[in-house]
């Protein structure tokens, strides 16, 4: 296997195509500048290197075969992917990370995110990006865990762990929502929790891997669908397969169409206020994370200082 990386290696991929241009080992040799008994010898050096034959022998021209104008064909991606991996190298040594994890929280705009990634792919920054989606207590444990490296909608009001920050990523009100044609809709309001027990609640789990997490809106003995995400809640909900609270800039168009009805209950208003949290720096395989945050996360953070980017991942969960 090393003879045969070896056998690949930028300057022979050069060599063939040089011989496969010029069309003779003489031609080729005179122009690399080498005798043509050594350049004849390097091409067999890469053919027994690799068990095939890449010229035709029985030609008067030197002739690519089948397997040799693959090698050509290939060996360009090759060569274009270590100019890549050379200029990326130089780039992540002026700061950038060669990767980031960013967690979002279930209630997280994925319009919005995905428009901050497209500004930031804009910059041309060699950063690869890498999207996971949490619930609840699980959103903060990928940054507790070192799995991420931002994690926005974090559920806790304070951040205590070493070597992490927050910052609040502003508010949501939850309404209390059912399909038309579902029992509650024609129900008196303020429904109370003894009306709401009766019926199934739809709720989104929680994605921590530690303990049970938490859980909202559920009475005591109320039946329950759990489903992973809030926009199966959203599903589910104008399906009519249970009631629940869901965040008012994702119902509002619903509520608008008639689609979705909200209902006054006796229960506490739920207001919602998630933050950000990030590491001092994304951290790199083996490494912890250094104070000073890299390049691209210091882009994501500088993005999050503005109010109207935060308002717009809390409320803006309908593409234009």
């Amino acid at each position: 296997m090393q003879k045969q990386r070896a056998a690949l290696s930028p300057e022979n991929l050069h060599l063939i195509d040089t011989v496969a241009r010029t069309g003779s080992m003489a031609a080729a040799a005179r122009e690399l500048g080498l005798v043509p008994s050594a350049l004849t010898y390097r091409v067999r050096q890469v053919e027994e290197a690799l068990d095939v034959l890449l010229f035709d022998r029985h030609s008067r021209r030197a002739q690519l075969t089948p397997a040799g104008a693959e090698l050509l064909r290939v060996g360009e991606h090759l060569l274009l992917e270590l100019d890549a991996v050379a200029q990326r190298v130089k780039r992540i040594a002026t700061g950038w990370e060669p990767q980031l994890t960013i967690t979002a929280d279930a209630i997280v705009s994925r319009t919005t995110l995905f428009e901050l990634c497209e500004a930031f792919y804009a910059l041309g920054a060699p950063t690869r990006l890498r999207l996971r989606v949490e619930t609840l207590s699980g959103t903060l444990e990928t940054l507790l865990t070192g799995q991420a490296d931002l994690a926005l909608g974090v559920t806790l009001d304070s951040v205590n762990a070493q070597g992490l920050h927050s910052a609040p990523l502003g508010e949501v009100q939850f309404l209390f929502v059912v399909a038309p044609h579902h029992p509650l809709a024609q129900a008196s309001a303020p429904l109370t929790q003894a009306e709401l027990q009766q019926h199934r609640v739809v709720a989104v789990a929680d994605s921590t891997q530690r303990g049970g997490g938490l859980t909202f809106g559920l009475l005591p003995g109320q039946d329950v669908l759990t489903v992973p995400t809030m926009q199966h809640k959203l599903e589910a909900q104008l399906r009519g397969l249970g009631c629940g609270s869901l965040p008012q800039p994702l119902v509002q168009p619903f509520l608008d169409t008639g689609r979705l009805v909200a209902k006054a209950t006796t229960l506490p208003d739920r207001i919602y206020r998630p933050s950000y949290a990030w590491r001092g720096g994304a951290a790199t395989a083996g490494r912890r994370a250094p104070a000073v945050p890299g390049r691209a996360l210091d882009w994501w953070l500088s993005q999050l200082a503005h109010p109207t980017t935060r308002h717009a991942l809390l409320h803006n969960h309908h593409a234009r």
